[in-house]
């Protein structure tokens, strides 16, 4: 199969374990990004496959229309970036593990890396001691203070076993079923929406971003925390509503916040306001970015292209397209 990965920014793959599997296969990994669909579809032209970096590139049906040759989508997780549908009416099969039963451990630790940075103030630390000018500011300990996780699920309980672990105490907010599965498990779940960003010392999101979670913390939800919080999202800059982090840190509530996703990605505009602000510590989206990780989330993907090329395709997303082929 002619095979194309997208988006391998740093040229990782082919220095990993996993890229054996895709020994035999006509492989090109592009290691820039493209966002015109003009010069996408021409150099995936000859493409049957290609294998995506999660979402660093929308799949449409602008650009599907322009790729006849492509019978196979392979990635994993979650799918917002591609148009199913438009994949179902190509004749394009999309392949993706949804993982159930295993955490990014990688997005766990890099959450917990940005909640002791932001708690001790280490950006402002390291950049007034390379300076010349020592000490900058007083940070906060973390042991005895509340940590509030929003969402039950794989990531967020990794989370919580860091916090445990540092002396923090650890309460839950979620949908109604994941309050009751984290009571069900011996879980501490807020009193109540308010009370949860209210008296959380650190406010951090953990849910899956799909239609009815986009938007799902408000400008309300950051006016309960207090001015010495700290609001932290290494999941989807799309579960916030629009604009209101920035708002929020423009009035001082939450007084700061750390983020690994934003609106727009990849984000190259120094001035953006959100960027920009000095009460926000940032890094670009690499919750899921260490060798392990991609060793670990390549691994399935490419098992995905190998049973397509073997014509026995596992984690089918519109498997009507592999039924209608046969």
């Amino acid at each position: 199969m002619k095979i194309h990965v997208l988006d391998d920014w740093f040229n990782t793959l082919r220095g990993l374990p996993c890229f054996a599997k895709l020994a035999g296969h006509d492989v090109t990994v592009w290691t820039d990004h493209v966002e015109d669909i003009g010069v996408l579809a021409s150099r995936l032209q000859d493409a049957n496959a290609v294998v995506l970096f999660r979402e660093r590139t929308n799949i449409t049906r602008a650009l599907l229309e322009k790729l006849p040759n492509l019978r196979l989508i392979s990635q994993r997780s979650v799918y917002p970036h591609v148009d199913v549908q438009a994949c179902s009416d190509h004749n394009v099969l999309l392949c993706s593990n949804m993982h159930g039963g295993t955490p990014s451990y990688a997005a766990a630790e890099l959450t917990w890396a940005l909640i002791m940075a932001g708690m001790r103030d280490l950006p402002s630390q390291m950049t007034s001691v390379k300076a010349g000018h020592w000490q900058a500011g007083v940070g906060k300990t973390l042991r005895g203070r509340q940590l509030g996780l929003y969402g039950y699920g794989r990531i967020a309980r990794a989370v919580a076993g860091y916090a445990q672990a540092f002396g923090m105490n650890v309460v839950w907010w979620s949908s109604e079923n994941g309050r009751s599965r984290a009571q069900a498990d011996g879980a501490t779940v807020a009193p109540s929406r308010e009370a949860f960003f209210a008296d959380s010392d650190v406010v951090s999101v953990h849910v899956r971003l799909k239609p009815d979670t986009r938007g799902i913390i408000t400008a309300s939800d950051f006016a309960q925390m207090q001015p010495g919080a700290m609001f932290v999202n290494t999941s989807r800059a799309g579960l916030l509503a629009s604009g209101a982090l920035l708002e929020a840190l423009s009035v001082g509530r939450p007084g700061k916040a750390a983020i690994d996703v934003f609106d727009t990605e990849p984000l190259t505009d120094p001035t953006d306001p959100l960027l920009a602000h000095p009460n926000l510590i940032a890094t670009p989206h690499i919750g899921f970015v260490t060798e392990d990780e991609f060793d670990l989330q390549f691994a399935d993907i490419f098992d995905q292209v190998n049973a397509y090329a073997d014509g026995a395709p596992i984690h089918m997303i519109n498997p009507e397209v592999w039924t209608n082929a046969k």
